[in-house]
């Protein structure tokens, strides 16, 4: 089903972009361009992403930061 009309974006696609580590509407439009032309998308995408269902990938793998490296 189609979610992004605009731009012809899929609910599949949309999944697969947050499988990728997008984990904000914002995200996805900057990976697929969906939400970016009318807007009409941005809610659905929300509720696609949903809260928790594509955890952060920095919350799922910590990274180290500057300063625990030099440590």
């Amino acid at each position: 089903m189609y979610v992004c009309s605009c731009f012809g974006i899929t609910e599949q696609q949309v999944r697969q972009h947050a499988e990728n580590g997008a984990c904000t509407p914002r995200q996805i439009a900057s990976a697929c361009k969906a939400g970016t032309d009318c807007g009409s998308c941005v809610r659905r995408i929300q509720a696609l992403l949903g809260r928790g269902a594509y955890p952060r990938p920095e919350i799922a793998e910590p990274v180290l930061s500057g300063l625990e490296e030099a440590a």
